[in-house]
């Protein structure tokens, strides 16, 4: 008898997006009996036994030699060269770090090899993903107060019930529309909760902030008590080019830097390859990585910020 194919995203709207498409066309083109579990960076520890003797597939997700599908979008999703030398694209492998977010990738992918041309539901996901996970959102208004239905669903993660509940989400996203996913009870209780989160975050900003200038604001959000706020940087300080932030993790603390969607600079640094240097990744204008401790936090949050005052100073002269 066949193992079932389970499909593994990264537990994010874009990831989420990418499983439920990747599934339904596993399903429909092909009869495939595919589920779905998000996956997260604290399983790389051991990336090279992952999921042994299991049959699955990888999506928005570091590349995996033994996943039947794969497809990715970050520049930072090769672990080591030896995964770099092993990757060649095919019927159903496809990497392209060009691409705003990884939902295009498989639905071009779907039609050019697979003869699948995607529902309109689909295709209105595939452009949300592209907006919230490229940050390419009209201004910080809409980032943080837009109602659309996919930016209602990606606020009410942020308040999820609890980390399995992105699976119930993908589900739903399997058959339904964005708007039939976001008229949940559930999303609707998380967003709600969410948007309180959002406010609170808003108004406790300031005091988190250890230093600021024109070009980059250094903050400390590592106390539980504080919410925070993916834009809050850039609500307060406009003009800043990055944000450099402490945030709590299950594990320890995480370190994250992003660049000011709505004034970038004219010759910026590639955060995500910054952040692999401190065992973590991202793309070329966000990214993180973990740390232990607060104070290895403090210090790597430090370095970053200098780094990137330095490139914006480099590119002045």
């Amino acid at each position: 008898m066949t193992k079932e194919l389970t499909i593994h995203y990264h537990r994010d709207f874009d990831g989420m997006v990418s499983a439920a498409v990747l599934t339904k066309i596993l399903r429909t083109r092909f009869g495939e009996v595919a589920s779905w579990r998000s996956v997260n960076y604290d399983q790389r520890a051991d990336w090279e036994n992952f999921q042994k003797d299991e049959r699955f597939g990888i999506v928005d997700f570091h590349f995996h030699p033994r996943a039947e599908y794969w497809f990715d979008h970050h520049p930072t999703t090769f672990l080591t060269p030896e995964l770099r030398s092993q990757y060649q694209p095919s019927d159903r492998w496809l990497w392209d770090e060009t691409s705003p977010s990884c939902p295009p990738l498989i639905l071009k992918h779907a039609q050019d090899h697979w003869g699948v041309s995607p529902p309109d539901r689909f295709t209105e996901m595939s452009h949300w993903s592209n907006v919230i996970d490229a940050a390419m959102f009209r201004d910080v208004e809409q980032a943080l107060f837009g109602d659309d239905p996919a930016l209602r669903i990606s606020r009410a993660l942020t308040a999820a019930p609890g980390p399995d509940w992105t699976d119930t989400l993908v589900g739903a996203m399997v058959e339904g529309s964005l708007e039939e996913v976001a008229r949940r009870p559930d999303v609707e209780k998380a967003w709600q909760r969410a948007a309180r989160n959002r406010d609170k975050a808003l108004r406790q900003f300031a005091p988190t902030v250890l230093s600021t200038d024109e070009n980059v604001v250094l903050y400390d959000a590592s106390s539980n008590r504080i919410r925070r706020e993916r834009f809050a940087a850039f609500f307060h300080f406009p003009k800043a080019l990055y944000s450099v932030g402490i945030i709590p993790t299950r594990a320890g603390f995480h370190v994250t830097a992003g660049r000011n969607p709505w004034n970038i600079p004219t010759t910026d640094t590639n955060i995500g390859a910054v952040m692999e240097g401190y065992g973590g990744g991202g793309h070329r204008a966000v990214g993180g990585a973990n740390a232990p401790s607060l104070d290895e936090a403090k210090r790597i949050a430090c370095e970053v910020a200098v780094l990137l005052r330095r490139g914006v100073q480099a590119s002045c002269q």
